[in-house]
């Protein structure tokens, strides 16, 4: 049925196109063929009117043969009379052969244009032909897209059909989760509740015990005071022996037994009353919120022995996928570092060996940077799904969760109080965070993502995109100073005197930069050396006389402060890009990560 309606339609058209062509051709060549028309009878009439001239003449010359002295004088006249109308006659022969010469040339150029209206009309037909080629070519597509667009009607209708009982599952799990959460709030605060109480009674207990071994106390000080001393003529000797016997840690017999209630009176409560209140506070006993803690005493005091790294000691596989960050804790006996796979994993650095020790859970995304506190007590790290996140390390406990950025957050530091935190991120902002109240103090835009910070006592140096170092004060949170740099920051580290600034960027340049004049004092590169991505991190020496960076091709490079010189090359350790390096502030190793799973740990040993 489709086929015949198209073959009727093409034969209208040609009809139509012929009867538009007869139309027009009519049209042009009607005028010639009626002055062509008039022309013949023109040219039959004056074959006539000749014909009656030769007959009229005879007739004439036979009249005057009959009557030649009557007619004289009438026959000039008739043949200047005729005379006159043959040569007007002859005129108009001759401009009528005129005119039928140029209708003749007319005629054959008509002809000629009809050749070629003949030929355009073939080649209209091809192209016809072609046209309706391609329509059934197309007709045949449009078949089969009718085809497939019914079967994805089809698949559609089934996915649809898929997806409302998926919903259906959907809502009841939600449902199911709204009532879990509900549960697991009612159990949570009951939980807390009860710790509550425990916590009370504990308090009780200790106020309980407190008071009787204060009333005991002042017993024994007036059981004391009621007997008397006897005074000795050395007793001024015997009490300098007794404080030299307290250095010492021993005790002198004569005097031990007064200075037993003293003793007992600043005894404190027991080990396990203390580790009970604590664990409600979520505390150590042998740490403050951002104290001391007993590897605090494991710091070097001094950073002269500094060995630069000549072979890599152990090559181990660190995560499951890239490894974005690296650092020592600050007695260089723990190595954190952080992963694409979420987690900050602990290795306890022993006899050039990287052991496990635990991971740290709790990030939602991929791990940025890494810091301890001063005490390395604490890690603070930053990650892909938006937050800041601080454990403790001795029991691998998640203590603070930080969100408010709207990018993922590439670094994150303590600030020398070690109460406060900065953190920049993606979204180009710096975030001032206060961990005693736990809520952000201060937000700052900086105008360009920010990939990693610094921080000495009164400022924040932050490096971004834009290729500018920005410096903050912390007093008054407002910018500063800005340097511009040739390429993208990703990397900033303080000396250990906080005096220079190092910094990485994509220009394939390190550079060092004194920060009491705020001006680049040195710049390193080597030939092969380039930076691999927009958060290599790069590092110092602890005493600030090397400087350590990993490169694209895996290689790690080290410079010499003191020279401006490469002084050594490392290249048996990676098969990819190094991410980060970090040395340990004891001098003896260096650790860096890269984008694959491994980490190497080097030294000269």
């Amino acid at each position: 049925m489709a086929g015949r309606r198209v073959e009727c339609l093409w034969k209208h058209h040609v009809m139509e196109q012929l009867k538009q062509r007869d139309r027009v051709q009519r049209q042009a060549f009607e005028e010639i063929i009626h002055q062509y028309n008039r022309l013949l009878e023109r040219s039959d009439l004056q074959v006539v009117f000749s014909e009656r001239l030769q007959t009229e003449k005879y007739e004439h010359q036979n009249r005057h043969d009959l009557s030649p002295g009557v007619e004289g004088g009438r026959s000039d006249s008739l043949q200047q009379e005729m005379a006159q109308m043959r040569i007007k006659h002859q005129e108009e022969l001759t401009e009528l052969h005129k005119k039928r010469g140029e209708l003749a040339q007319s005629v054959i150029e008509l002809n000629n244009q009809i050749q070629q209206k003949d030929k355009e009309i073939q080649s209209n037909e091809a192209k016809m032909q072609e046209y309706q080629h391609q329509i059934s070519h197309l007709e045949g597509e449009c078949r089969d897209l009718r085809n497939s667009l019914a079967d994805l009607e089809r698949a559609n209708q089934t996915l649809r059909d898929e997806y409302d009982a998926l919903q259906i599952t959907f809502s009841a799990l939600e449902e199911k989760l709204r009532k879990t959460t509900e549960d697991n709030q009612e159990l949570v605060t009951r939980w807390m509740a009860e710790k509550a109480q425990e916590a009370n009674k504990l308090n009780a207990e200790n106020e309980k015990d407190t008071r009787r071994r204060q009333a005991k106390l002042q017993k024994d000080l007036a059981e004391a005071a009621k007997e008397p001393l006897p005074i000795e003529p050395d007793d001024d000797i015997e009490v300098l022996s007794e404080d030299a016997g307290k250095a010492t840690g021993e005790t002198s017999p004569s005097r031990q037994t007064s200075r037993t209630p003293s003793r007992r009176a600043s005894q404190p409560p027991p080990a396990g009353l203390l580790d009970s209140i604590s664990n409600i506070f979520g505390r150590r006993r042998s740490v403050n919120s951002f104290g001391s803690s007993p590897e605090s005493a494991e710091v070097p005091s001094s950073c002269a022995d500094v060995r630069v790294p000549s072979t890599a000691l152990h090559v181990f596989d660190a995560h499951d996928g890239e490894v974005n960050a690296v650092r020592f804790s600050p007695g260089s006996r723990l190595l954190a570092t952080g992963g694409m796979d979420r987690r900050v994993k602990l290795w306890e650095v022993a006899s050039g060996r990287c052991e496990p020790k635990g991971a740290l859970t709790g990030s939602n995304a991929g791990i940025t940077s890494i810091e301890f506190d001063s005490a390395g007590s604490y890690l603070l790290a930053a990650s892909n799904d938006f937050a800041s996140r601080i454990w403790t390390v001795d029991d691998f406990r998640l203590r603070h969760t930080l969100t408010g950025h709207s990018g993922k957050v590439l670094s994150a530091r303590f600030l020398l109080d070690y109460t406060r935190i900065v953190s920049g991120s993606y979204d180009r902002t710096l975030k001032l965070w206060d961990l005693r109240s736990k809520v952000c103090m201060k937000t700052v835009f900086a105008g360009s993502s920010c990939n990693d910070i610094v921080c000495t006592e009164q400022c924040v140096m932050s490096g971004h995109f834009d290729k500018k170092i920005r410096f903050w004060d912390i007093r008054s949170e407002s910018n500063v100073h800005e340097l511009e740099l040739l390429g993208r920051i990703t990397s900033l580290d303080l000396n250990h005197d906080r005096t220079e600034l190092l910094s990485c960027s994509r220009d394939d340049l390190v550079k060092i930069i004194d920060l009491r004049s705020n001006a680049v004092r040195q710049t390193f590169n080597a030939q092969g050396f380039k930076c691999g991505s927009d958060f290599t991190r790069v590092t110092f020496s602890p005493d600030g006389s090397y400087v350590a960076a990993g490169s694209a091709d895996g290689v790690l490079y080290i410079w010499n402060v003191l020279t401006g010189k490469l002084d050594k090359t490392l290249d048996k350790g990676h098969s990819s890009a190094i991410n980060s390096v970090s040395w340990s502030p004891s001098g003896v190793y260096v650790a860096s990560v890269g984008k694959g799973s491994k980490a190497v740990l080097w030294s000269d040993m």
